[in-house]
C-alpha cells in the first residue's frame, strides 16, 4: 500500500508479505551479495516494504496523522565511495506547495558475504520550514530511520533487493531511476 506498511497493516497482510519475502529469500539467484555490489546494489532504489513502524504516539508527536504525509522513500547506493544516503520525502497537507526531505547519509563496510556494518555519517531536513516542524521530535525522527548497525541482504536481483537489519526489520526495495529523487 501506500504507506509502505509504516503505519501498521493487518496481521493477515503481514503473514502474507512476509511469506513472499521469505520464498524469494530462498531462491536468492545472488548468494554473495557483498561480491557483486557494482554490479547488484549500486545505483538507486524505492522502498516498497517496511516493517519499520510509526504508530501511536509517535505518529502523533510528529505529525504524521493529519499534517504531514509521507511521500517516496529512496536509497542511493554509491559503491565506489561505500554510501548510502536514504531519502524520505514528506509534503504538508494544510500547504499544498511545501514539501520536503529527510536526507540520511551512511558509509559501510563488507563484513560478510551477505552483510554490510552500516555508520550514520549525518542527517538534514530540507527546507528550514519542514525542520522547524520536526524539530522538538527530531531525535525520536532519526531514531525511527537511523540506519546504524548491520544490514543483511538476503535477496538481489536486477530490480528487487531485500534486507533484514539488526533491528528485525525488513526492507524490500525496487531499483528505480535516479532522477525521481
Amino acid at each position: 500500500g501506500v504507506d509502505r506498511g509504516i503505519f501498521g497493516i493487518t496481521s493477515a497482510k503481514r503473514s502474507e508479505i512476509h511469506a513472499l519475502v521469505e520464498l524469494l529469500e530462498s531462491r536468492n539467484p545472488t548468494p554473495d551479495p557483498t561480491h557483486k555490489l557494482q554490479d547488484k546494489v549500486d545505483g538507486c532504489w524505492r522502498l516498497i516494504y517496511s516493517t519499520i513502524s510509526i504508530l501511536g504516539k509517535r505518529r502523533t508527536k510528529l505529525g504524521l496523522r493529519d499534517f504531514i504525509s509521507l511521500g517516496d522513500f529512496f536509497q542511493i547506493i554509491d559503491v565506489k565511495e561505500e554510501k548510502a544516503v536514504s531519502v524520505i520525502k514528506f509534503s504538508a497537507r494544510a500547504l499544498k506547495i511545501f514539501s520536503g526531505q529527510l536526507a540520511i547519509e551512511a558509509s559501510y563496510t563488507i563484513t560478510t558475504k551477505t552483510r554490510v556494518g552500516i555508520k550514520l555519517e549525518s542527517s538534514t531536513i530540507t527546507p528550514d520550514q519542514l525542520m522547524n516542524i520536526f524539530q522538538k521530535n527530531y531525535d525520536m525522527l532519526l531514531a525511527i530511520f537511523n540506519p546504524e548497525g548491520w544490514l543483511e541482504i538476503t535477496y538481489v536481483d536486477e530490480s528487487l533487493r531485500i534486507g533484514r537489519d539488526d533491528k528485525a526489520n525488513i526492507f524490500v526495495l525496487e531499483k528505480t531511476e535516479s532522477s525521481q529523487v
